[in-house]
C-alpha cells in the first residue's frame, strides 16, 4: 500500500514530540538558516563565547603564564581526552586531545608499523578519506627503505586482502561523501585474526553513532573536533591508544608535552607513562576551552536517542526528496537503509556545486564535495524534523525555477 505524501504539519508534529527538542535550545542556531552542514562544521553551543571570553579575559589576561598551574592549562589535553572518552567507549586514560587529525594519523599509523615488525603493508579502502590517504602514502615514502607500502583496495576486497603481510588495517569508521558505515567490529576481529592493528578515524561518527572502541576490540583511533563535537572550527582532534598497546607503542613525534617530564627540558626524550606520550607540541588551550564546553554539554545527551533521530531524520530526507525532486535527476548515494548510514544523505548531480550554491542563497547550508556529489548533515540534537521539509521545499523550487542556471553559482569558491 502506498504511504500517503508527507506534509509539513506531519514533521511539525514530529518537533512537538521529539525528546531532543530541548537540547537544541543548548546550541546557537542561527534561526534565518536550515543548517545541514553540521559533518563539515558543527554549530557553536551557547556557553562557549563565555567561557573563550574567560580564558582570554580572566585566565590569559589577569593570570598570564600563572594559568598554566591555576587554571589547569596543562592539564586540559588529558582532562578533555577523559571526558571524550566516555562518549568513544574507552577508559579515561586511553584518550588525549592533540594537534589535528592528520598529525594524529601520522603518530599511530608509524607507531602501528613499528609495533608489527616483518609486516609493511598498510590497508586502506581505496576511496577513504583524501587526508587518510595522504598520510599512508606519505608514512610509506618515509619508510620505502623498510618495505612499507600502501594496499588500497574496493570496500568489498578488504578482508580478502589482509593477510600476513599486513601490519595495520586502517578505515573511516563512516564514510565522508555516501556516509556510509563500515562494520567497526567486524573488521577489527578480521585484523586481528591475521596479526594485524587497526587503526580507525571516527571524524565523521562521533557524535551521531554509538561509538564502542573497547566493545569493537579497536586498538588505535583518531577523530577531529569541529564536526559533529561542535568544538569550533579547526577545534583540536583526539586519539585513542588501547591501554593494552601504551607502552609498547612508539612515537616518531616525540616532542616535549610528551616528555615524561616537560619542565625539567632534559636532552634527551623520555616518553610520558600511557597516552599522554602522544602529546607533541604546546596544546592550543582557547580552542581546547571551547571544545570542552561541547564535550560537557554532549555528556548530557542521550547517544540512543540521537542515533534514532539522525536515521528518522535521513530517511525523511530520502522520502521527500523521492516525492518531490523525482524528475530532476538526482541519485541518491547514501545508504537506504538507516542502520548502514551515519547521519548524512547525499545526492549525485551533474550541476550539484551550482544547484548547492543556489540553495545556500536561499538560507539551507549543505555542501558540495567533487566531482558532483552534495551533502546534507543531520546533527540530530539541533537539526529540526521541519528542517528537513524546508530543505526539499528550497530544492525543488530550485530546481523547478533552474535557479541554479545563474552563471554565479558555478564560480567554484576555495571552500566547497
Amino acid at each position: 500500500m502506498t504511504e500517503a505524501p508527507l506534509t509539513r504539519e506531519d514533521l511539525l508534529a514530529l518537533d512537538r514530540d521529539d525528546p531532543l527538542a530541548r537540547v537544541r535550545d543548548e546550541f546557537d542556531v542561527n534561526p534565518d538558516v536550515v543548517y545541514l552542514d553540521g559533518n563539515s562544521l558543527g554549530v557553536p553551543p551557547r556557553g562557549v563565547a563565555e567561557r573563550v571570553a574567560a580564558v582570554v579575559e580572566v585566565e590569559w589576561r589577569g593570570g598570564l603564564i600563572r594559568s598554566w598551574n591555576a587554571a589547569g592549562w596543562i592539564d586540559a589535553p588529558a582532562r578533555v581526552g577523559a571526558k571524550l572518552a566516555r562518549m568513544l567507549g574507552a577508559d579515561g586514560d586511553e584518550v588525549v586531545v592533540a594537534d589535528s587529525t592528520s598529525v594524529n594519523l601520522f603518530k599511530l599509523l608509524t607507531a602501528a608499523l613499528r609495533a608489527r615488525p616483518g609486516r609493511h603493508v598498510v590497508l586502506t579502502e581505496d576511496t577513504n578519506f583524501p587526508t587518510d590517504l595522504y598520510i599512508a602514502d606519505g608514512v610509506s615514502a618515509l619508510l620505502r627503505a623498510e618495505g612499507v607500502s600502501v594496499r588500497r583496495v574496493p570496500r568489498s576486497r578488504l578482508v580478502d586482502a589482509l593477510g600476513d603481510d599486513v601490519a595495520v588495517l586502517y578505515l573511516t569508521h563512516a564514510h565522508y561523501t555516501t556516509g556510509q558505515l563500515h562494520d567497526m567490529h567486524g573488521l577489527t576481529s578480521a585484523a586481528h585474526r591475521v596479526g594485524a592493528l587497526a587503526l580507525w578515524d571516527l571524524s565523521h561518527s562521533a557524535g551521531v553513532v554509538p561509538v564502542d572502541l573497547h566493545a569493537a576490540g579497536v586498538d588505535l583511533a583518531v577523530g577531529c573536533g569541529y564536526k559533529y563535537l561542535n568544538g569550533g572550527p579547526g577545534a583540536p582532534a583526539y586519539l585513542f591508544v588501547a591501554r593494552r598497546l601504551q607502552e609498547s607503542l612508539e612515537t616518531v613525534l616525540p616532542g616535549w608535552m610528551g616528555h615524561a617530564a616537560p619542565f625539567e627540558f632534559s636532552a634527551t626524550y623520555r616518553p610520558a607513562r600511557g597516552v599522554l606520550r602522544y602529546l607533541c607540541g604546546t596544546p592550543p588551550i582557547i580552542s581546547l576551552a571551547a571544545l570542552e564546553v561541547a564535550v560537557d554539554l554532549w555528556l548530557r545527551i542521550d547517544m540512543a536517542a540521537v542515533r534514532s533521530k539522525s536515521m528518522r531524520l535521513g530517511d525523511l530526507f530520502i522520502r521527500l526528496v523521492d516525492e518531490r525532486c523525482a524528475p530532476y535527476g538526482f541519485e541518491v548515494v547514501s545508504p537506504r537503509d538507516a542502520v548502514l548510514r551515519g547521519s548524512q544523505v547525499s545526492l549525485r548531480h551533474s550541476a550539484g556545486y551550482a544547484i548547492m550554491q543556489a540553495l545556500i542563497d536561499r538560507g539551507v547550508i549543505g555542501d558540495f564535495r567533487a566531482p558532483d556529489v552534495m551533502r546534507f548533515g543531520f546533527a540530530a540534537p539541533y537539526t529540526r524534523y521541519v528542517d528537513v521539509w524546508d530543505a526539499v521545499d528550497a530544492l525543488s523550487v530550485v530546481m523547478d525555477d533552474g535557479a541554479w542556471r545563474d552563471a554565479r553559482y558555478s564560480t567554484r569558491a576555495p571552500v566547497t
